[in-house]
């Protein structure tokens, strides 16, 4: 069986792939832990995860889970971004909240937003029809216009 972040993708929500994950990596690190000596001699709990060191096959899924995990989170990051500024939040709240700039924030919701459209018709993937994505890259904006929608907002009491 193929291990790859798309084959694993369908499978996995965000949070069975990090569960997944976890069991993976902590398995890992106690058999590292064993190859050194540490873990020799301690019997160990019941319910401590067993430490046999992964196999290839295990390896791999733990490889392409991270990227899995990595997708995911960025694809919801996307979906919050667009969900703050839904609610009004300036490119420069949202560049805070993100640990960046408004305009390295707007520049990578813009690149998300347009690899959404090349994805229309890409089979299991749902996809954003023209209007979805007019819509959204409306909703985007611009990164300079926060001023004025400042003042817009003041102006209405929103």
């Amino acid at each position: 069986m193929s291990t790859t972040p798309d084959d694993l993708d369908g499978r996995f929500t965000l949070l069975t792939a990090v569960a997944r994950y976890d069991v993976l990596r902590t398995r890992e690190v106690l058999a590292e832990t064993d190859d050194e000596g540490e873990g020799e001699g301690e019997g160990g709990d019941a319910g401590e995860p067993e430490s046999v060191p992964l196999g290839r096959g295990e390896a791999l899924e733990l490889l392409a889970l991270g990227e899995v995990i990595a997708r995911k989170a960025v694809y919801g990051r996307q979906l919050s971004v667009r969900s703050a500024r839904r609610a009004g939040a300036s490119w420069s709240q949202i560049g805070a909240a993100l640990g960046t700039t408004k305009q390295a924030a707007w520049e990578a919701h813009k690149r998300w937003i347009d690899e959404q459209a090349k994805r229309e018709g890409d089979p299991g993937h749902w996809g954003w029809d023209e209007k979805d994505i007019a819509s959204a890259r409306t909703l985007a904006g611009e990164p300079d216009e926060e001023g004025r929608e400042e003042q817009r907002r003041q102006g209405t009491g929103v």
